[in-house]
């Protein structure tokens, strides 16, 4: 068996192994300031917020408002906006970075690598050919271009566009976008 180093990851296992129940979704809404948590999207039933430990610039992930480890108990209009959300997103992402793919998915509980398995979300991650490089293994090193305060301040208004007129503000408009 061949084993891949990836020390970047460290800072991110040692947060999640320390704060082990206390919710990394439920601590960024209950902060109050959405661009101290990097919430760049807030619908009626979930949010997209920047991944703090990327693996490409505008990593994102789409959560429930709604704690639960898995999809199967969730109601249908959270599931729709869901799903409007992640079109919002590859809509977005398309626009601003221009990649050449996409990966995106869930991993529901341990054994399928999620690290936080009690709150459930959606990974959208923009990719560009040659991205995963030699760097990370040979120089321990992982280059991502931007930092997340830019990136908040790159997507957040983007995302804000695609609000549509009602007067709750909830709706989103992805065709336009």
């Amino acid at each position: 068996m061949r084993f891949i180093l990836a020390p970047w990851r460290e800072p991110y296992i040692k947060n999640v192994f320390k704060k082990k129940n206390e919710c990394i979704f439920c601590r960024a809404l209950q902060m109050k300031n959405d661009k101290k948590a990097f919430i760049i999207f807030r619908g009626a039933h979930n949010f997209i917020i920047l991944n703090k430990y990327p693996y490409t610039p505008g990593h994102l992930m789409i959560a429930p408002f709604r704690h639960l480890p898995s999809p199967e108990n969730e109601d249908t209009a959270s599931l729709h906006e869901l799903m409007d959300l992640f079109q919002l997103s590859l809509n977005v992402l398309r626009t601003h970075y221009e990649p050449q793919g996409f990966n995106t998915g869930m991993n529901l509980g341990q054994s399928a690598g999620a690290g936080v398995t009690d709150h459930y979300h959606l990974h959208v991650l923009p990719r560009w050919t040659g991205d995963a490089n030699f760097l990370p293994i040979v120089g321990k090193t992982k280059v991502v271009i931007e930092d997340l305060p830019t990136t908040y301040e790159k997507l957040h208004p983007l995302f804000q566009e695609c609000r549509s007129s009602k007067k709750d503000q909830k709706e989103i408009k992805v065709s336009s976008c």
